[in-house]
C-alpha cells in the first residue's frame, strides 16, 4: 500500500512538472503584434488593418495581453468550419467590439465585450468570420447586421 501511494504522489509531481514546463513554454510562445498575417479588409467607405488568426493557437491567443489596439486595427478570425463561434475576454486587456460575419461577407450581428471577462459572445447564426475592433468602433462608423465586409481570405 506504501508503495502505491508514493507512486501516486510521484505521477502527481511529474504531472505537475510537465504543466509547469507547458506553461513556461506558452508564455514564450505567445504572439505579438505584427507577427500575426495582416490583411486590410473594407467596411463601407472604411479600411482596416486586420491581423489574422486563421490557425486553432493564433485564434486561441487573439488579442490577448495587448496594451492598445490602433484605430483603425483589428483581428479577423478564420474558421475552417461555418458554425455558431463564440467568444470571450479572457486575459484581454482592452475593450472590445465584434462583429460576426458569414461566408459572403455580410455582418450577422455585433456585441460590446468588457475587458477581462468571461461572458460568452455568440452570433446568431453561424459564421465563418469574427473581427474584433476598439469597443465602439463599429457604431461610430454605421457598421451593423447587413453591412458587408470586403477583402476576406478564403478559409484554408
Amino acid at each position: 500500500m506504501p508503495s502505491t501511494l508514493f507512486r501516486r504522489a510521484a505521477l502527481a509531481l511529474s504531472g505537475a512538472a510537465v504543466l509547469a514546463t507547458a506553461a513556461v513554454g506558452d508564455a514564450q510562445t505567445i504572439k505579438q503584434p505584427g507577427d500575426f498575417p495582416v490583411v486590410q479588409l473594407t467596411a463601407g467607405m472604411n479600411l482596416i488593418r486586420a491581423e489574422v488568426a486563421a490557425t486553432e493557437a493564433d485564434r486561441e491567443q487573439g488579442l490577448m495581453y495587448r496594451k492598445h489596439l490602433a484605430p483603425n486595427g483589428g483581428m479577423l478570425f478564420v474558421f475552417d468550419d461555418v458554425a455558431g463561434h463564440c467568444f470571450w475576454m479572457k486575459n484581454t486587456e482592452i475593450p472590445l467590439s465584434i462583429a460576426f460575419i458569414r461566408d459572403d461577407g455580410t455582418v450577422t450581428d455585433v456585441d460590446e465585450m468588457q475587458a477581462q471577462t468571461e461572458n460568452n459572445h455568440c452570433p446568431t447564426r453561424a459564421i465563418r468570420y469574427a473581427l474584433e475592433m476598439n469597443r465602439g468602433w463599429f457604431s461610430q462608423h454605421g457598421i451593423g447586421p447587413g453591412t458587408r465586409i470586403g477583402g476576406l481570405p478564403a478559409p484554408r
